[in-house]
């Protein structure tokens, strides 16, 4: 594999950064063992190695400022095994249940589609879409599905709020405006905001000196890309807080697996006591990070130029589906959902009938480690320099980056060979992926498991 691969170089380049900055990232002298016929192998290395360097730089400025590149030593295995922690993950002994009964491939009268309905509430609109009763299950499901068109009831889906795509090949993405709009982003966005004053480092808690100690960071995304973003960001010190509506609850295992190290808070945004709590923790903040649809936080003032100009300053980080351009920048989607309208899907079938998958949901990995990357990059240049910044990613761009790389990823998972951890917390016994991140100093384990959600007090540490 190299050291740093295509992945990293196009992702480093895109923040301006100096490809120098890269040298210290040593050969682990195996491939990640992700199989696939695309280079998630590498995909997956890059990412997580761009997240340790940027970690390791921050922690170089605060300390020496000789701007040597990082040691970054990389274990392919646990880099894998973050990739599938979904699947080490068990709760008190019990393996989750991942996937909802109505989330799938499903033969539709003209192709394939791909549903997700592992919210109830997204298991509620397919319902309603197909006419099907509550507790209908898989049969219903597919003779509802077999009867129409792929575009149309993609068309559909997405005016009724349920989420559905049709399956593409890469070509047919590629021509479509959508995959049009992706293609021309870059795969790491990194934009200014605004002027402001370099702002100084908060000073860190007696004894901790890990890169973002004493930084302070707002969490407010779900499921995986956000959440394995700001872990990254708590595992190298930041004082972490999830922000959750109670409506819809977060499914708690989902919470659980990317949790390690962060704060979790429920507030209602929408009420007069949830905005005030939600200026005075802006007030401090020095990074905001986002994962809902392009949009739908504007209505309370959590859009990246309404932020940077009423908290100059400020770092905010976004992560979207399909990013924030294009006929489909608004629409509903998750990595299982992108993998099958970009093409993957039906790259991953090895040529049978039914659409295939990457080993691990790995668009949405490899976007939280870069998103991570680009917001201590940010962070580290707004400290010398000033500024707001704004740093962006999407799974469709993660996407297109994947396809347009040659290569594969030869060797097989082995799950029983994987790392995993187990440490007994407030919501009980969990096992769980260790860090995949490394640099001089990096801790051997995060700060804590199973904390569970919506459990803290909306609050800095």
């Amino acid at each position: 594999m190299g050291a740093i691969g295509r992945f990293g170089r196009r992702a480093w380049q895109d923040l301006g950064e100096d490809p120098a900055q890269l040298a210290g990232v040593a050969d682990p002298g195996a491939e990640v063992p992700l199989r696939s016929s695309l280079a998630v192998g590498e995909l997956a290395f890059d990412s997580v190695a761009l997240a340790s360097v940027a970690a390791g730089l921050v922690s170089e400025a605060r300390t020496t400022g000789r701007g040597e590149p990082p040691v970054v030593r990389l274990d392919p295995a646990r880099v894998a095994a973050s990739y599938r922690s979904d699947r080490l993950f068990r709760w008190n002994g019990e393996a989750p249940s991942v996937w909802g009964e109505l989330s799938g491939f499903w033969r539709a009268g003209d192709g394939w589609v791909r549903t997700h309905g592992n919210y109830p509430h997204h298991d509620a609109r397919l319902r309603r879409l197909l006419g099907l009763a509550e507790g209908a299950g898989k049969d219903a499901m597919r003779a509802a599905v077999a009867g129409r068109g792929a575009e149309e009831l993609e068309e559909a889906a997405a005016v009724a709020g349920a989420i559905l795509v049709k399956v593409r090949d890469v070509e047919e993405w590629r021509a479509h405006p959508q995959g049009q709009a992706v293609a021309r982003r870059p795969l790491l966005g990194f934009a200014g905001l605004g002027e402001a004053a370099p702002r100084p480092w908060r000073e860190a808690a007696a004894g901790d000196g890990r890169p973002l100690a004493g930084v302070r960071v707002l969490d407010l995304t779900r499921v995986i890309a956000g959440p394995v973003a700001t872990r990254d960001l708590a595992f190298a010190g930041a004082d972490v807080l999830r922000l959750d509506s109670p409506r819809p609850p977060e499914i708690e295992w989902q919470h659980l697996d990317t949790g390690q190290g962060k704060r979790c808070a429920v507030v209602d945004l929408a009420t007069r006591a949830g905005d005030e709590v939600l200026e005075r923790l802006l007030a401090s903040a020095d990074v905001v990070v986002t994962g809902y649809r392009p949009g739908s936080l504007d209505r309370f003032g959590l859009e990246a130029e309404q932020l940077a100009a009423r908290f100059p300053g400020l770092v905010v980080g976004r992560v979207s589906a399909w990013d924030t351009g294009g006929p489909w920048s608004a629409r509903r989607g998750f990595d299982s959902i992108v993998q099958a309208t970009s093409g993957i899907a039906v790259r991953e079938s090895g040529g049978a009938a039914t659409p295939g998958a990457l080993p691990a949901q790995a668009l949405d990995h490899s976007a939280g480690h870069l998103l991570a990357a680009g917001v201590m990059s940010a962070l580290r240049r707004q400290r010398a320099g000033g500024g707001s910044h704004l740093v962006s990613i999407s799974l469709a761009r993660v996407a297109h980056e994947l396809l347009a790389q040659p290569g594969g990823t030869e060797p097989a998972v082995d799950e029983a060979a994987l790392p995993a951890v187990e440490a007994d917390g407030p919501a009980g016994r969990i096992r769980s992926a260790p860090p995949a991140l490394d640099w001089a100093g990096a801790p051997p384990a995060y700060s804590w498991v199973g904390r569970p959600w919506g459990a803290d007090e909306p609050a800095w540490a």
